[in-house]
């Protein structure tokens, strides 16, 4: 059975990151490591989610560098250099997992396809409840989250249908709209053959859109991981938008450009 790497991005929120890897941690499929993405914690929060981490049943690592602004491409290139798995799930450090996530997105991996899984998001004043009560969402039932549903505290119940699907999986195999890397599958051999992400989409906006058109642009085609591995996303503010216009032109461009495909800045620096 080969090694998955679960790969978390997080960003001064250990509350959110314990209750995310608490929920890795208590995963029916064992066969995987995990590997924090730190974009620049205080030293204060670094050390409280190194302590939680210190004595977990899976193997964890902690990638980290200064805090320059938001620079996710960057920091997951740099974990991804030090992973050792051969697939990688790219993960936020505020979405909590169900206890089969692992699993079910090692059913889903199919060789030439990447699988996009999907959210379910939390409204604010549940989130706070979450994280001040330390509600392990993973632990919760179906039924728990049908009545959470009928309650607004969660925008939708439907995505934790489980569903085979089956060909519909590979209905779309150009898409890249709605692929997003706080629940993205793929396999490590692709996202090198792309040069990983993409380090300059700098500031918020369109990296994991980026790399998913790359990815296409290589061949690598959509796998639907909808109805098969949601995750329970936290509510947070938006972040600073300020080099979103700037990005989507970039994102654009490349959008037209089919023979693009490596990331002018990216994985390849940070390997052997």
């Amino acid at each position: 059975m080969y090694l998955i790497s679960v790969i978390i991005s997080t960003y001064n929120w250990p509350k959110a990151l314990m209750l995310c890897v608490g929920s890795l941690l208590a995963q029916t499929d064992k066969e995987f490591e995990i590997i924090i993405a730190d974009d620049g914690s205080s030293p204060e929060n670094l050390q409280i989610t190194r302590s939680f981490c210190a004595n977990a049943n899976i193997p964890i690592a902690y990638v980290y560098h200064d805090d320059q602004g938001f620079r996710a491409g960057t920091i997951r290139n740099k974990a991804v250099a030090q992973c050792k798995g051969d697939y990688l799930i790219f993960l936020d450090g505020d979405c909590i997992v169900r206890p089969d996530f692992v699993a079910k997105h090692r059913q889903l991996a199919e060789v030439g396809c990447f699988v996009p899984g999907n959210r379910v998001l939390l409204n604010r004043p549940y989130t706070q409840e979450v994280l001040e009560q330390g509600i392990l969402l993973h632990q919760k039932s179906f039924s728990d989250f049908l009545l959470l549903r009928l309650q607004n505290k969660i925008n939708r119940v439907v995505a934790f249908f489980s569903l085979p699907l089956g060909f519909f999986r590979h209905l779309h195999p150009h898409k890249w709209q709605k692929a997003m890397t706080c629940n993205l599958g793929v396999w490590k051999i692709d996202f090198l053959a792309v040069n990983g992400f993409d380090e300059l989409f700098e500031g918020w906006g369109y990296e994991d859109s980026d790399l998913v058109i790359r990815l296409v642009h290589q061949g690598i085609k959509r796998k639907e991981g909808r109805f098969a591995v949601p995750v329970l996303h936290l509510w947070h503010p938006q972040n600073d938008r300020s080099r979103h216009d700037l990005n989507y032109q970039r994102l654009m461009e490349r959008l037209d450009q089919p023979d693009f495909i490596l990331a002018q800045k990216g994985v390849s620096q940070y390997l052997e």
